[in-house]
């Protein structure tokens, strides 16, 4: 049998980012947290040996090996805690906490009772994410100086059914939240320690926060520009990489997410989907195709699986976690002003 885990929600995060990916590498999922009825009747089509249960106590009570908060934003913190002092390893769905106050609070738990937690900053296994290390490690852009990340579409018209887009920060909601810990954290990850230097977030569409730029210097020498936003009509590619050898432009998004919604998952830990987002390296007027890395969000809960077992570090350490929420946090505070 495999590591046995609950899943607080089985909305769109719970069911297809975390239990089909659980699910995939050999976790058994025993229950699941939620009290709707089409979610619960889609946890018994996925799981069929699976419990729903209406409380995190009556989860918790299970005997887990691990607990994975996928439930909305204000209740993180409340169930994170709670699965840590009830002794069980937790990974949270980002953000980890809505303030740095929440995910200091967080992680002091789990410093306290020596359980571990760790986030699930999936983007860092896209495809876009491995191909750039290894451009990096391969020198193949020369000296990197700028870093271009966004996550931008045009939805013109919000949508007043989206609890992130009629949510308050407060309460969870917003791109700067929901979004820009996706691309701090890789800028993080490719080039980092950072400070923020300029920080713009606003709401265009009158709901929540939904055009969000930051720009991060890099103790590197490299400046990252970092755009989350609704109401683009002419989005710009996913990602561009400047060295003074080479430009590296991944136009598209990385695919594993499409897949997942649509009820496909890894076989045997990977993919049997092409995964490789295309790439291409710019010198001026010449360009051509470079070969990219394949995707891939089951590594993710490989190495919990490994951390759980004494075996690998959690995949993302607590010192990364706040490093980006002290950048949500002061991109917050810089707006305000």
């Amino acid at each position: 049998m495999g590591l046995r885990v609950g899943i607080t929600g089985y909305g769109l995060s719970g069911r297809f980012f975390h239990g089909a990916l659980l699910g995939a590498v050999g976790f058994e999922v025993i229950g699941a947290l939620t009290k709707n009825p089409e979610r619960i009747s889609h946890l018994a089509e996925d799981f069929p040996k699976a419990r729903a249960v209406s409380s995190i106590e009556e989860l918790l009570a299970l005997g887990l090996d691990l607990l994975v908060v996928a439930s909305g934003n204000p209740s993180h913190a409340s169930d994170a805690i709670a699965g840590l002092k009830a002794g069980v390893p937790v990974v949270v769905d980002k953000p980890m906490g809505r303030t740095m106050a929440e995910t200091v609070e967080i992680i002091n738990v789990s410093t306290d009772t020596g359980v571990p937690v760790t986030t699930y900053f999936n983007r860092l296994w896209d495809s876009d994410t491995l191909t750039i290390k290894r451009a990096l490690a391969q020198g193949d852009l020369g000296k990197v100086f700028r870093f271009d990340s966004r996550f931008e579409r045009f939805r013109p018209q919000p949508n007043p059914g989206s609890w992130r887009e009629r949510s308050t920060p407060a309460e969870g909601g917003g791109n700067l939240l929901d979004l820009q810990p996706h691309l701090v954290s890789t800028s993080l990850h490719l080039f980092g320690p950072a400070e923020l230097v300029h920080a713009s977030v606003r709401s265009v569409r009158g709901f929540a926060d939904d055009d969000v730029v930051l720009v991060l210097k890099h103790e590197s020498g490299v400046d990252s520009y970092l755009s989350a936003s609704a109401i683009i009509g002419a989005p710009g590619p996913r990602v561009r990489v400047n060295g003074d050898a080479a430009s590296l432009v991944i136009a598209d998004l990385d695919a594993q997410e499409g897949l997942l919604r649509a009820g496909k998952v890894p076989i045997n830990h990977r993919w049997q989907e092409d995964v490789c987002t295309p790439a291409v390296i710019h010198r001026g007027e010449i360009s051509e195709h470079y070969p990219s890395e394949p995707g891939n969000y089951a590594a993710f809960y490989i190495q919990v699986a490994a951390a759980i077992k004494g075996e690998a570090p959690w995949p993302v350490s607590t010192s990364e976690i706040l490093a980006v929420a002290k950048i949500i946090e002061e991109a917050r505070e810089h707006s305000i002003r």
